[in-house]
């Protein structure tokens, strides 16, 4: 005869195990079945509407319809979906062998996994431009940055203007004035623009009336006697250094940011903004088609060699550039590779007694750049994506060249106007974009964190 007890203990045995059992009849598969495919649900999402579906269920609609809304009924959710964990832990705890067989299933369908790699990707995209209630402060901080961008807007609009208006100005630099037609104030300014050391022979030329002509005759042993009586012998080498260049060209070489720019105006807009996007290529394009107008001042001025400390050496050096040593090339190319955005604040530090705010400008912009070039690499890593790093060289490559070369042709047919417009933008309000840049990505990585 069976014993009744057992039976009892039999019966109550599934309850037992299953602690969920005894608070009510039992459950069933199909009450936590997705409305897709309507088997149960694997990493359950919830989306706004209330409706649950399997994560890759969602993913597989998503990149099918690239529409923001339920399948079932159509309502857009808001932000990026996440999973319902509660909900999750609850089916994998009631029915384990079913959710197991199903990620087994998941894993071998290459579909399903690059469906999830691509929604995965797309809502790390829009996660800093999801709304959350719980920062508002970092809203309004947001909106601080917005609201600095838009008067200074206002405040560039009126740059602008000024700068068009007195456009002719830069015509009457000495970099497009011949040599043969300056006056003895112009040669006097041409001369200061040597170093701090030329305004001791000031007034020697000024009291000599040396024009542009006068100048050009003018040779080593006539500086070195009275009446100009240029003793020292390293300022009279910079002096004929610099006049040999001037007779080469027959105008004054550009010696700052301004005369490069109304020298180079094409050229200038296009190394500012490889600043910006690319600053290896910059450097790269210097290397290969400015080299030594512009790239050995650049490399003589961020990798100076130590042993010369001798300030007559350094005048001569900036005026009579050697070849860079191989010490000097080491250190560029380490910095080249690791550090570009430091070659650039590094050089506009130099500069700081001559172009005093733009140089400011140029260091807080390079720095900026610096965090998001670091942001950039930190995102690449944390969702192993570094196998990508190659393609995404080539492609930022090409994308450049083809921006690059597409400007080149239409060039003639740009007004100087709008030329005007985006280089004094890029110049000085790139910084203030930046800021707003580098503090959304501080929330996002805030939120990737949390």
């Amino acid at each position: 005869m069976e014993d009744p007890q057992k039976n009892d203990l039999n019966i109550m045995g599934p309850e037992r195990n299953d602690p969920l059992g005894s608070t009510g009849p039992q459950i069933s598969v199909s009450e936590f079945s997705c409305h897709c495919c309507y088997d149960i649900l694997v990493n359950p999402t919830t989306l706004n509407c209330g409706h649950s579906f399997c994560r890759h269920c969602l993913a597989l609609w998503w990149v099918s319809s690239k529409k923001t809304e339920c399948p079932e009924c159509r309502e857009k959710w808001e932000g990026f979906p996440k999973v319902n964990i509660l909900l999750r832990d609850a089916i994998e705890k009631l029915f384990p062998d079913a959710i197991r067989m199903r990620f087994e299933d998941i894993q071998r369908n290459n579909d399903i996994v690059q469906s999830l790699a691509a929604f995965q990707k797309y809502g790390n995209d829009q996660i800093p431009l999801a709304p959350n209630p719980g920062r508002v402060n970092q809203q309004r901080g947001g909106g601080f940055f917005s609201g600095v961008l838009t008067a200074l807007t206002g405040v560039a609009v009126v740059l602008l203007v000024y700068h068009w208006s007195s456009r002719e100005s830069e015509h009457d630099l000495l970099v497009h004035k011949a040599v043969a037609k300056w006056t003895a104030e112009e040669v006097v300014l041409w001369l200061e623009q040597l170093g701090p050391w030329a305004s001791l022979y000031r007034d020697r030329f000024l009291s000599e009336r040396v024009n542009g002509r006068l100048l050009l005759t003018l040779t080593e042993e006539e500086f070195s006697r009275a009446p100009y009586a240029i003793e020292n012998s390293s300022h009279r080498r910079a002096i004929l250094t610099e006049l040999e260049r001037v007779k080469a060209l027959g105008v004054k070489p550009p010696q700052n940011l301004w005369e490069y720019k109304a020298v180079n105006p094409g050229r200038s807009l296009f190394l500012l903004y490889t600043l910006k996007s690319s600053p290896r290529l910059g450097l790269l394009y210097l290397y290969l088609f400015d080299y030594t107008d512009t790239f050995l001042p650049f490399i003589h001025t961020i990798c100076p060699l130590q042993e010369d400390s001798s300030g007559d050496d350094i005048i001569t050096k900036l005026l009579d550039l050697r070849e860079p040593t191989w010490k000097q090339w080491r250190e560029f190319l380490v910095k080249y590779s690791f550090l570009p955005y430091q070659l650039i604040a590094e050089f506009a530090w130099n500069w700081l007694e001559v172009h005093y705010w733009t140089s400011r400008f140029l260091i807080v912009n390079a720095m900026l750049l610096s965090v998001l070039e670091l942001f950039s690499f930190w995102r690449i890593w944390s969702r192993n994506e570094l196998k990508t790093v190659p393609q995404r060289m080539w492609s930022h490559f090409w994308k450049v060249s083809t921006q690059a070369l597409f400007v080149a042709m239409f060039w003639p047919l740009i007004p100087q106007f709008i030329c005007n417009c985006l280089f004094y933008w890029v110049l000085y309000f790139n910084p203030i974009i930046n800021i707003d840049l580098v503090v959304k990505e501080v929330r996002r990585l805030e939120t990737q964190v949390l």
